[in-house]
C-alpha cells in the first residue's frame, strides 16, 4: 500500500500540468497513475494517418516548457506525444510517475478523510485525488446492425490497426469529424475510399506552414521573440470566440470564409451541396482543413451524404438506401465525451458514484470541484473544454486552482474540503445563461458539446480563456462547507461510510 497527499489519474497534458503545478508549489508528495505504457493521453492514443493538432504548436504547449523547435505551425501528432514524453522527464518525475497502472475503482473514506484508490492491484490511499482521465479516451462504438457479420477489419480511428494493409482496399470511412477531415486524405492517396457523412462539418482554411531551421534556432536563442509569438497567438485564439459563440457579425464573416473555401475547393454543385452543412455555424466543431475538399472531390473518394445504417457481410447500406461494398471499416466516431467512463469507478459520500450525481449531464462548481466527492478534483471535466482556443490553457488553470484549494484544505484541522451544493447550483445556471442563446443551443445541430440526457451545455465553456481565469480566480473558498460542518450526503462528518 502507498499514502500520498495527492494522486492524479491520467498523464495526458492535464495530469503533467497537476503534477508540474504541485511541484512549483512545494508539494512534492503525489504519484502520477497513467494506465498506458507511456505519457501522452490523447496523442498516445491516436496514431491514425494524418493526426495533428489544430491548435498552434507553439500555444499547444505548456507555459513553462515552451518548445522552439516544433516543426510547423500545426504539429503533427507524433511530436505532441514526443514533446509530453520531454515534459515527463525534464519534470524528473521519477517513481512519481506510475506506468501501466489503470485505476479501477476509487472510494472515499470519511473516517479516514482520504481517498482508497485500487490500482490494479495495489491500494492507494491520497488525501486527495485528481482525475485527469481526459475527454477523448473512450472510444464511441454505435450501435449498427450487422455490424459483426463484416469479415473485414474494423477499427477505431483512434485505436488504429497499423497491421492492417489499406493500399488499394476499399475503406469506409465512417463519419466527418475532426479525425476524419485528417484521414481521409492520407487514406485517399492509395486506397479506394466511401465515405460516410451523417452530417457535414464547417470547414474553414487551415494554412500554417513549417518552420525552417533559422527560425527554430532563433526561438531557442531569443525566448522572448517566443513569448511574442506565443501572446499573439492566445490573442488571435481570443478572438475566435465571436464567431464560434454566436456573435452575429463575427459569425457572417467566418460563414462566408468557410462557403468560399467550399466554393473553391469543389466544382461540383452536387457535392458542394452535399458538403454543405444546414445549422449554424459554431454550432458543432468548426474544422481546419486545406486537403478534406480536394480529397473528397477526387476520383478516389466516394461521398455517401447518409449514415451507415447497417452492415450484411461485405456490403455496407447506407440510410439512402445506396449499398456499398468494403474490405475495411475505420470508424471516425468520436468519443464518449458527455458520459465520462471513469465516473462509474468514482464512489463518494454515501456510497454515490460520480456517474450518479453526473445523471442528468456534468455538473461542478468550477468546472473542478463536485460536491459529495470531498477532496475530490476533476481536470477537463464539466464545462471545461474550448472550441476556439488551446485547451491546454484551461488545464493550466484549473491546476492553478486546485493547488490554492489545497492550501485551503490544509487550514482545517479536518484536511477535508466539501464543496456546497448551492455553489454547484449556481455555476451550473451561470453556464445555462451564458450559453442559451448560443448556437451550441440554437443552432439546429446535435453535438457533443450538449449532453442528450438533460439538453445542458456540460463540455464547453461558453466564454473566453480570460474570463475562465478571472471566474476561477474569483474563487475565495466559500464554495466549500465550513471545517466543521456536517455533510449533507447522507453521513456526518467523520462518520464511515
Amino acid at each position: 500500500m502507498t499514502r500520498v497527499d495527492v494522486a492524479i489519474v491520467g498523464a495526458g497534458f492535464a495530469g503533467l500540468g497537476m503534477a508540474m503545478a504541485l511541484r512549483r508549489a512545494g508539494r512534492d508528495d503525489f504519484v502520477v497513475l497513467e494506465r498506458g505504457e507511456t505519457v501522452g493521453g490523447t496523442w498516445r492514443d491516436n496514431t491514425y494517418p494524418g493526426v495533428a493538432c489544430d491548435v498552434p504548436s507553439h500555444l499547444y504547449g505548456f507555459a513553462a516548457h515552451p518548445h522552439p523547435t516544433w516543426s510547423a505551425t500545426f504539429a503533427p501528432g507524433p511530436e505532441i506525444h514526443a514533446y509530453l514524453e520531454a515534459v515527463a522527464e525534464h519534470e524528473e518525475l521519477g517513481d512519481r510517475l506510475r506506468l501501466r497502472t489503470p485505476v479501477l475503482g476509487a472510494e472515499w473514506d470519511a473516517a479516514a478523510a482520504l481517498w482508497r484508490i485500487d490500482a490494479g492491484g495495489e491500494t492507494i490511499e491520497a488525501s486527495s485525488l485528481v482525475l485527469a482521465c481526459g475527454r477523448l479516451t473512450e472510444p464511441h462504438v454505435p450501435s449498427i446492425p450487422g455490424l459483426e457479420s463484416f469479415p473485414g477489419a474494423i477499427f477505431h480511428s483512434a485505436r488504429w490497426d497499423h497491421s492492417v494493409e489499406l493500399s488499394g482496399a476499399r475503406v469506409a470511412v465512417v463519419g466527418t469529424g475532426a479525425s476524419a477531415v485528417q484521414l481521409v486524405p492520407e487514406l485517399a492517396r492509395t486506397a479506394d475510399v466511401t465515405l460516410f457523412q451523417r452530417t457535414p462539418a464547417w470547414i474553414v482554411p487551415r494554412g500554417g506552414r513549417d518552420y525552417s531551421a533559422d527560425e527554430q534556432q532563433r526561438f531557442a536563442s531569443h525566448p522572448d521573440e517566443l513569448a511574442r509569438l506565443r501572446a499573439e497567438l492566445f490573442v488571435e485564439g481570443e478572438a475566435r470566440f465571436a464567431s464560434r459563440s454566436g456573435d452575429a457579425a463575427a459569425s457572417a464573416a467566418a460563414l462566408a470564409v468557410a462557403l468560399a473555401h467550399l466554393a473553391r475547393q469543389v466544382a461540383d454543385p452536387a457535392l458542394r451541396q452535399a458538403l454543405t452543412p444546414d445549422y449554424a455555424f459554431g454550432c458543432k466543431r468548426v474544422l481546419l482543413s486545406d486537403e478534406f475538399y480536394p480529397a473528397v472531390a477526387s476520383d478516389a473518394v466516394t461521398l455517401e451524404a447518409s449514415a451507415l445504417a447497417s452492415v450484411d457481410g461485405t456490403t455496407l447500406v447506407a440510410g439512402s438506401g445506396a449499398r456499398h461494398e468494403a474490405d475495411v471499416i475505420v470508424l471516425a466516431t468520436g468519443f464518449a465525451a458527455s458520459q465520462q467512463p471513469y465516473a462509474e469507478l468514482v464512489r463518494g459520500e454515501g456510497g454515490t458514484t460520480l456517474a450518479e450525481h453526473w445523471a442528468g449531464g456534468m455538473t461542478s462548481f468550477a468546472s473542478t470541484v463536485v460536491p459529495g466527492f470531498p477532496n475530490l478534483f476533476v481536470l477537463n471535466g464539466p464545462n471545461a473544454s474550448l472550441g476556439h482556443n488551446s485547451s491546454v490553457l484551461m488545464s493550466e488553470e484549473q491546476a492553478a486552482y486546485v493547488v490554492r484549494a489545497l492550501v485551503e484544505r490544509d487550514r482545517r484541522a479536518d484536511g477535508v474540503l466539501r464543496t456546497r451544493p448551492e455553489a454547484e447550483a449556481a455555476y451550473t445556471d451561470e453556464i445555462a445563461t451564458a450559453a442559451a442563446s448560443t448556437p451550441w443551443l440554437t443552432g439546429g445541430c446535435g453535438n457533443w458539446y450538449v449532453d442528450d440526457r438533460s439538453g445542458r451545455l456540460t463540455l464547453l465553456w461558453p466564454g473566453t480563456v480570460q474570463a475562465f481565469r478571472e471566474r476561477l480566480a474569483a474563487a475565495d473558498g466559500s464554495e466549500f462547507e465550513p471545517a466543521h460542518a456536517p455533510s449533507r450526503h447522507g453521513q456526518t462528518r467523520g462518520e464511515t461510510t
